[in-house]
C-alpha cells in the first residue's frame, strides 16, 4: 500500500508579510517556509511576560539605550518570528517624520528576545528561533520555563547554560538589574 503525504503549500516570506491574518491574536509566524501560529499564552506567561518587560522597560528607560517590546513581529534572514519580549536599541527604532515610533513590525534581529514557554509548545521550535536569533545578531536569548522553575540562556559565541532558584541571571550590557529565577517566578503567586 502507498501512503500519501499531503503537500502543504508554502508561500514566501513577502507573501507571508502581506496577509491580512498574520498579526491577529495569537500572532502568526513564518518559519523554515512554514506558516507556524503561535499557542495562546495561559495565565504563567502572560504575568511573566508583563512583569518582565515592565522592569527591564523602567530600567531601560532610565539609560535611554534601549526599548522594551512585547509581541512585537521581528522579520529578518529568511523568518518573521514574534518573540514574547524584546529588547531593541533605541538608534536602529525607526521613527516616522514627527519622531514617533513608526508603527510597523522590525527587520532586523533584536539584541535579546525572550521567551516564555506556553503549555503544549514545543521547546524545540522555541530554542530554534532563538538560535536563529543569535546567527542573526541578537546577543542574548532566554527560554523561560514555568513547569520547570527554570531559565535556559543562550548567548552568541556561549554555551547554554540552565538557571535556576537563586543564579543571577545574565544580562545584556550596560543594563544595572540583578534577577534570579526565584524571583521570576514569585510573580507567580499573588
Amino acid at each position: 500500500m502507498v501512503t500519501i503525504t499531503p503537500i502543504k503549500p508554502q508561500i514566501t516570506l513577502e507573501q507571508f508579510l502581506q496577509q491580512d491574518y498574520i498579526d491577529e491574536a495569537p500572532a502568526y509566524e513564518y518559519i523554515n517556509k512554514e506558516v507556524v501560529r503561535k499557542p495562546m499564552p495561559k495565565t504563567h506567561h502572560s504575568r511573566i511576560q508583563i512583569k518582565l518587560a515592565s522592569l527591564i522597560e523602567s530600567v531601560l528607560e532610565k539609560k535611554k539605550q534601549a526599548v522594551t517590546f512585547t509581541e512585537l513581529r521581528c522579520t529578518f534572514g529568511s523568518r518573521s518570528i514574534v518573540p514574547d519580549i524584546v529588547i531593541i536599541n533605541r538608534q536602529q527604532i525607526p521613527l516616522n517624520e514627527d519622531g514617533e515610533l513608526d508603527n510597523n513590525a522590525i527587520f532586523f534581529a533584536p539584541i535579546w528576545s525572550i521567551e516564555i514557554l506556553s503549555p503544549n509548545q514545543k521547546p524545540t521550535k522555541v530554542i530554534d528561533n532563538i538560535l536563529f536569533c543569535l546567527e542573526n545578531g541578537t546577543k542574548m536569548g532566554w527560554l523561560i520555563d514555568t513547569d520547570e522553575k527554570m531559565i535556559m540562556v543562550f548567548q552568541a559565541e556561549k554555551a547554554l547554560k540552565i538557571y535556576r532558584d537563586e543564579d543571577i541571571l545574565p544580562i545584556i550590557d550596560n543594563l544595572d538589574l540583578e534577577l534570579t529565577p526565584s524571583q521570576i517566578f514569585s510573580w507567580l503567586k499573588l
